[in-house]
């Protein structure tokens, strides 16, 4: 299947980060690192966590965003497709997906610490 080799190669163009791993999900793939998703594989194009910072990388090259439908209503995710030239060299992918997992990260942490702390409420009785 093609969505395997593509799969594998990326894998191993990563190789040089730590615990990284590719899961099944929604009919593409999630990439992580430890406990970060910081990529999305799907239909052999490769996409990156991005924040309004790293995107302008992205875009500045002509590459979009992830999209997907959802109940007839395009979906747009906070993911850029990599570059081509980017995709091919190891070193500067690796770079580019260490930039990915530090946002994955910090977006884990920022969502954590904006939930309010839930305060027991009192009983009738007290």
């Amino acid at each position: 299947m093609a969505d395997d080799s593509f799969k594998e190669f990326v894998l191993d163009q990563l190789s040089a980060l730590p615990d990284v791993r590719a899961r099944a999900m929604f009919g593409a793939h999630g990439l992580y690192s430890g406990e970060s998703f910081f990529g999305i594989l799907d239909e052999g194009r490769l996409f990156f966590k991005t924040d309004a910072q790293s995107q302008a990388d992205y875009t500045v090259r002509g590459m979009g965003p992830f999209t997907y439908e959802m109940k007839g209503r395009v979906m747009t995710m906070s993911y850029h497709e990599v570059p081509p030239d980017v995709l091919e060299n190891r070193e500067e992918l690796v770079a580019w997906a260490r930039r990915a997992i530090q946002i994955a990260a910090g977006s884990k942490k920022s969502q954590k610490s904006s939930r309010p702390n839930r305060v027991p409420r009192k009983s009738a009785r007290s």
